[in-house]
């Protein structure tokens, strides 16, 4: 079932997508006896906060009211293991917009989880998934081998299973955006990438 044309609903009613993420998110993750973690919108930069001082709770922040920002972000927190989301930002190496070949080919290897699971999270919405090179400024588009990597590591996840995290997210956006099983390998196709 597509996602329904939300530009001819009344505004009112529309709930937007990245809320109704954060909610499904939200629903599976922020019991205080449980993982403790909440995603929230509207933030100028994504970022990872762990519980403490007045915080209680562990916060994946992500991009103003962006989708795609959302799903990238569960997606870290999903490959982020206990120890690192103990961590801001879950200790990871960042290089921003501008980074060189050698830091862009290190960039598209950590990267390959991440964006494996967001295109899953993206089919359970009933949204297309863009790779993300996350690298305007030098104009370095994503590698074939990159693409090949994402589609690979998105067969892995379906023949495999990802961990439980992954694995709920994305049966609980698929039962809430009305779409059919994300975790079907045949949905995938590596032409989608291009």
């Amino acid at each position: 079932m597509p996602v329904p044309n939300l530009e001819m609903a009344p505004v009112s009613t529309v709930e937007p997508l990245a809320e109704r993420i954060a909610k499904v998110f939200n629903r599976c993750f922020s019991d205080p006896e449980g993982l403790n973690t909440r995603l929230c919108g509207g933030f100028p930069e994504p970022f990872y906060r762990p519980a403490g001082g007045a915080q209680s709770h562990h916060l994946v922040e992500f991009t103003r009211d962006y989708p795609a920002s959302a799903l990238h972000e569960v997606a870290h927190w999903c490959v982020a293991g206990a120890e690192r989301r103990q961590m801001p930002d879950y200790g990871y190496w960042y290089a921003p917009d501008g980074r060189t070949a050698g830091q862009q080919a290190r960039f598209e290897l950590v990267e390959v989880k991440p964006q494996a699971l967001e295109w899953i999270f993206a089919r359970a919405c009933g949204l297309k998934f863009r790779v993300s090179t996350d690298n305007l400024e030098s104009g370095l588009g994503a590698s074939d081998n990159f693409k090949a990597a994402i589609w690979k590591q998105v067969q892995e996840y379906c023949a495999k299973g990802p961990n439980a995290r992954a694995h709920t997210f994305a049966l609980d956006l698929a039962g809430e955006f009305g779409q059919p099983d994300p975790l079907n390998a045949k949905a995938y196709r590596l032409v989608e990438l291009s």
